[in-house]
């Protein structure tokens, strides 16, 4: 007698939870001997790295003193796990004989996965101080490289006249180069494949990561991007024309930065502080406010010091406006209220942010003589149009990095009070992956990609709730998903779950030492933080609406 059996027909939600959890096991048996000892360290050699040649291994056991520096970055430290630094250099460009600088660092009890982190402006330099922050305490193999040149992250004077080369290493091949570099020594270190590929960076990094995935999706399996400068061509003539809203020095517009810190900034406050339900010096959505000030206007015998003439209100209207050419072509977002304490020493101060001048002398024009005087609308389109160094990273079309089968993610984070790159911008580049993903496939935005907003951080730090495991940041309250954006993006990636909100901490005066002032909730775009009541520095104490 024969009998047949049916098989229940599957839920394909517990099928997503039956393969996330394999994949968590077969990650977890495969890592389970993936170990690094100071012999195979000392002894280890690539092999079949075309173009890349081994520079320096180095060993440090657990609490050795770390102390390693370059023009960009710098780490001491005694507190590192065990792990091997390897040092390469990669032929970027064999014509041009050009290369650069990548360090991968490879920690003894490695997690299997692979951690690229990014640079910041023109800096030239392996970013050491993450590679040991970040990559190697969370068992990441980290991989970092200097861009194919050595300068501090202010000086462009690397890239010109005429040294194109340099700017397209810059631009993204020796981030790309650094990326199927590190992989290889990765797997021949361990002896095993690299399970999973990560990336973090901010502001140039955030650049680096979107450019990596918009050219080679296959790159990563998720990427963490702190406020990107992703639009080079109008970032920098955004960044001249604020300059030029407030200089020269000894124009009726200036404001020293007295004004902005004890006349501007108060009034911000004054007027919008309250709007989330607490008044606490930080303004959780400043769309909400319409500043106005007007307010501030010099009364007949007030000392011009505690006041604002008409050409510095008119200046102001303009700082926190979008930026406009005059066939009102969009160029870049302005400020946004709330960061006052900050933007004297953004862009709006004496002496002026010198990155973008070395743009326009270095990069784009080949011209030493170029002063920001010479400014007009219509670099912008020549910016366009050179795009130099290709680092331009706006193109909205992801669905190669995100559609099945490879499944990509975006964590995305801004400060609302940043001093040199708009948040405009981030929220500008998202909408425009949002509305092309709506416009030309089945995707939906929020299963790749989500936005946090973050209340009164600036480009780094400020008065905010401002580490939460991004890089160049105080550490983490926890390393968990709920604290640590990178175990936020590693979760989502591997066990199916996005993260909605992110738990970041303000340490006082930005020092774990001297314990937390406050925690508060990052919302994910489009909501907004806002107050519920209770204890105001718990984030318990607040929603996202």
């Amino acid at each position: 007698m024969s009998r047949t059996f049916r098989a229940a027909p599957l839920n394909p939600m517990m099928l997503g939870v039956a393969l996330a959890l394999l994949a968590k096991v077969v990650l977890a048996i495969s890592t389970a001997t993936a170990r690094g000892t100071e012999s195979s360290c000392i002894n280890f050699v690539p092999h079949d790295t075309p173009s890349v040649s081994l520079a320096a291994a180095s060993y440090f056991p657990a609490g050795a003193r770390v102390d390693i520096s370059n023009s960009f970055s710098a780490i001491n430290a005694s507190d590192l796990p065990a792990s091997c630094r390897v040092e390469l250099v990669i032929t970027t460009n064999a014509t041009a004989g050009s290369f650069a600088n990548t360090e991968v660092w490879l920690p003894d009890e490695w997690n299997g996965r692979m951690l690229t982190i990014g640079n910041g402006g023109f800096g030239g330099g392996v970013t050491v101080s993450d590679l040991g922050g970040i990559a190697i305490p969370q068992g990441f193999a980290g991989v970092s490289t200097n861009t194919g040149h050595n300068s501090t992250a202010l000086d462009g004077q690397w890239a010109g006249p005429h040294n194109d080369n340099a700017i397209v290493d810059w631009g993204w091949r020796a981030v790309h180069l650094s990326v199927l570099a590190g992989k290889a020594i990765t797997e021949q270190y361990y002896r095993q494949t690299v399970q999973r590929s990560y990336y973090i960076g901010c502001s140039t990094g955030g650049r680096q990561g979107l450019k990596e995935i918009q050219l080679f999706p296959e790159s990563f399996d998720g990427i963490v991007v702190g406020s990107p400068a992703n639009w080079m061509s109008h970032l920098q003539p955004w960044s001249i024309h604020m300059n030029l809203d407030v200089l020269p020095t000894t124009s009726p517009h200036f404001m020293t930065q007295d004004m902005w810190v004890n006349v501007i900034g108060p009034e911000v406050m004054r007027q919008c502080d309250a709007l989330d339900g607490l008044k606490d010096g930080i303004i959780n959505d400043p769309r909400r406010c319409s500043f106005r000030p007007e307010t501030l206007t010099c009364r007949p015998g007030q000392n011009t010091s505690t006041c604002l003439n008409a050409d510095q209100i008119s200046a102001l209207h303009r700082i926190y406006a979008d930026y406009y050419e005059a066939d009102q072509t969009y160029i870049f977002g302005g400020y946004f209220p709330g960061g006052e304490d900050a933007f004297f020493d953004g862009l709006v101060g004496s002496p002026p942010f010198a990155l973008p001048a070395d743009w326009f002398r270095f990069f784009l024009l080949n011209d030493t003589q170029w002063t920001m005087e010479d400014y007009n609308a219509s670099l912008i389109q020549l910016g366009d149009e050179i795009d130099p160094g290709q680092s331009n990273a706006i193109n909205p079309n992801l669905t190669a990095f995100a559609a099945p089968p490879h499944n990509g993610k975006v964590l995305h984070y801004v400060g609302w009070a940043d001093q040199l790159i708009s948040p405009g911008n981030s929220l500008h580049y998202y909408e425009t992956v949002h509305e092309f993903t709506l416009g030309n496939s089945t995707l939906d935005v929020d299963d790749f990609y989500r936005l946090f907003l973050v209340p009164g951080m600036n480009h780094w730090g400020g008065q905010a709730a401002n580490a939460f495991g991004g890089t160049s940041q105080p550490p983490p309250l926890s390393l968990d998903p709920e604290h640590n954006i990178l175990a936020a993006m590693v979760r989502w990636v591997e066990e199916g779950v996005a993260p909605s909100t992110i738990v970041g901490v303000k340490y006082n005066d930005d020092n774990v030492a001297n314990g937390v002032a406050f925690t508060r909730p990052l919302c994910m775009y489009p909501s907004t933080v806002t107050y519920k009541g209770g204890d105001p520095q718990s984030a318990s104490s607040f929603e996202c609406v």
